[in-house]
């Protein structure tokens, strides 16, 4: 008999609706319940492509015991945390403060008002691991219900206040200057892993937003240090077990210091960052390396996380056939299965994989060393150098074939704004650079698809669609990342309608989302579900917060449609974290670019020219390859730009020079005299 959950839309959600546990969605009527019942509730927030929530549901919410001991004395709701980051956002930050450290699934228990007295993260059915069994931690919380009320109510009142802070934080006065992000690069020095890249030890995440800063602060610079952090980097992950050798795309962290060893889930807005930061890195060292990966791993998210309307699903499991990274994993002898004993032999030695493993007596690939070094081996010569790297290729290809005949892991297909606002920008942005139409077509279908199925008749959007239907009141950062990707997409295809969109876009943020009082955005909006508190969020975590994307957004359009009201919003932003930008920059990479945009004089590039026109395809790609992080692009067709001039200042009183399409460059408030050949453009650039 299958529980409330079965009509849940949640792939993660619908996971649990055989469980026996009585679940509810969270709303009103689980709320209501709880306090009729005077019953605590219990929260549990997950994701679908997270291992131990996987763990944790079949040991413990597929056990009629521990359902019964829920079903008696609680009031159980799931939530999918990427459908209800307003809800994780709360919980795991109170979980933070409770225990120091916070991971999913999440484990909460709160009053029937929704404050939160007790959690923790997986519990195992029994005492392992030096943790205490589900069942313990259950009876431990019922027999404080019920003899302990008074200091449970006194701990949740205390966390329901502390929860308060964000929105009682105030803009810090002091100047905004390029100190700040010379001490932001001095912290994350001290936090480098100079051996196998990347910050901090095990477990280790991919800090694409951190990585990009570092290359501005390169650019801004001239300083070779944070670009060789940012190389030595991509190229440990790239060649390491955290990236899919044979399929493209990267896993969602390395449960090691070496890269070697990944949780295996693929999440769509790792992929969007790190593809980003490796084509930052090609357009401005030209290696080839660079742009493999960036094209791998768009290729990978266009050929298997795509849906036919051009939405953009949200994550790959870990597991399949019930073991996690069974699909990724190879023995030696199922390489020399599929590529006979010789070529099986180098291809083992170049992917790294032994009879003993490295993961459960299977081997994740990685690349331990370059074919260069293979070549110099003692069994090998120099000039095998191009026979090895035909077989590497040929192998790569063979294995790929042979694995997409294993069962693949489940999908969640559920589209998230936020989430493809990020990849929509990463494709216009690869598109641009490396000459893809492909990518460029799929951004733009991405941006159509948001628009025509995720937004309401008033221009609201929804936070998540599937199986036809939109659902959920769209958070900040919804419309902040969406917004960054169609100005990307404006920009490298110059159809003003995305532009536009993206101002309006913002404007709902002003009127719903802005606290005019203390400046700066809450996470949700003025009509949202009223919960325990209201947040602004700042930090980004594994994503951009909505106010760094906000600020971003702010000044790219500021820029380009000469609006210094969106400047004087991104400053407030800026001045509520001020002071830590600096101390933890970590945890602000994304609001660190916002910040070195900010800083930097403007540059402004006009394109005018049809766009069927080969001279003017050849300048605008010409602005397009190089990376430039102090520049926005504004393009028309000669017959169009004073009209759009209007709205898009960058291009009024702009036209054809001679008869030719022509760039105009402005830069440090001083524009040069309009260029009509390619090569004057990049000496300008």
């Amino acid at each position: 008999m299958p529980n409330r959950l079965i009509h849940a839309s949640s792939p993660y959600l619908l996971q649990h609706a055989h469980n026996p546990v009585d679940w509810w969605e969270w709303g009103p009527e689980a709320l209501a319940r709880a306090r009729a019942e005077d019953k605590p509730i219990f929260l549990s927030v997950g994701y679908g492509a997270c291992h131990w929530c996987h763990v944790m549901a079949h040991e413990s919410f597929e056990d009629p015991e521990i359902a019964a001991i829920l079903n008696d004395h609680f009031i159980s709701i799931k939530v999918d945390r990427e459908e209800r980051p307003d809800i994780d956002a709360i919980y795991m930050e109170a979980l933070m403060a409770m225990t120091g450290s916070g991971g999913w699934p999440m484990s909460m228990f709160l009053t029937p008002d929704g404050e939160p007295f007790y959690g923790g993260t997986y519990f195992p059915p029994v005492e392992r691991y030096g943790m205490p069994s589900f069942r313990r931690v259950l009876h431990s919380i019922i027999r404080s219900w019920r003899e302990q009320r008074d200091q449970v109510n006194r701990t949740a009142a205390a966390m329901r206040r502390n929860l308060a802070y964000t929105a009682e934080l105030k803009p810090q006065p002091g100047d905004l200057a390029p100190e700040i992000l010379d001490a932001a690069f001095d912290s994350l020095v001290h936090l480098y892993d100079h051996y196998d890249g990347g910050f901090g030890s095990r477990p280790k995440f991919p800090q694409a937003m951190t990585l990009a800063f570092l290359l501005r602060q390169h650019m801004r610079t001239g300083d070779p240090a944070p670009l060789a952090m940012v190389e030595h980097t991509l190229r440990q992950m790239a060649n390491g077990g955290i990236y899919d050798q044979l399929g493209g795309g990267f896993h969602r962290y390395s449960t090691d210091e070496r890269w070697l060893i990944p949780h295996f889930e693929k999440m769509l807005y790792d992929n969007a960052l790190l593809a980003q930061v490796y084509l930052y890195a090609w357009q401005i060292t030209g290696k080839s390396f660079y742009r493999r990966i960036v094209e791998e791993t768009l290729d990978y998210v266009l050929r298997e996380m795509t849906h036919p309307l051009g939405g953009f699903f949200s994550t790959q499991d870990a597991d399949s056939e019930g073991e996690e990274g069974r699909f990724f994993v190879w023995t030696p002898a199922e390489i020399k299965a599929v590529l006979g004993d010789a070529e099986g032999e180098i291809i083992c030695r170049y992917f790294g994989v032994t009879e003993q493993g490295n993961f459960e007596g299977r081997n994740v690939l990685h690349v331990p060393e370059d074919l260069d070094a293979l070549a110099q081996k003692p069994d090998m010569r120099p000039d095998f150098l191009p026979y090895l790297a035909d077989v590497v290729a040929m192998a790569r290809k063979r294995l790929f074939e042979a694995r997409e005949k294993r069962v693949k892991p489940a999908r969640d297909e559920k589209v998230l704004a936020a989430w493809n606002g990020l990849m929509m920008r990463t494709l216009a942005e690869a598109g641009g650079a490396l000459d893809r139409a492909d990518y460029i077509e799929s951004a733009r279908r991405n941006a159509a698809f948001i628009l025509d199925h995720m937004q309401d008749a008033s221009g609201r959007l929804f936070r998540s669609w599937k199986d036809g239907r939109a659902q959920f009141s769209a958070y900040l950062e919804d419309y902040a990342d969406v917004a960054e990707g169609l100005i990307a997409l404006y920009q490298v295809t110059f159809e003003s309608r995305w532009l536009f969109q993206a101002e309006r876009l913002l404007e709902v943020i002003h009127q719903h989302f802005w606290d005019d009082d203390q400046g700066a955005a809450f996470h949700t909006a003025d009509d949202h579900e009223a919960l325990i508190v209201r947040r602004k969020d700042f930090m980004d975590n594994a994503e951009p917060s909505g106010n760094s994307a906000y600020a971003s957004a702010a000044i790219r359009l500021a820029r380009l449609l000469d609006r210094p009201d969106l400047l004087d919003r991104a400053e407030v932003i800026f001045r509520f974290m001020r002071h830590r930008l600096p101390a933890q920059p970590s945890a602000f990479g994304h609001l660190l670019c916002a910040l070195d945009m900010f800083l930097r004089p403007s540059r402004e590039i006009a394109i005018i020219g049809d766009a069927e026109d080969p001279a003017q395809r050849v300048l605008h790609q010409t602005a397009l390859r190089p990376f430039l992080p102090d520049a926005v692009l504004a393009g028309a067709a000669p017959e169009e730009a004073e009209t759009l001039g209007r709205r898009i200042p960058l291009l009024a009183g702009r036209a054809l020079v001679k008869g030719r399409p022509a760039a105009y460059v402005c830069q440090n408030f001083v524009c040069h005299l309009p260029i009509t050949e390619a090569d004057e453009l990049i000496n300008l650039l």
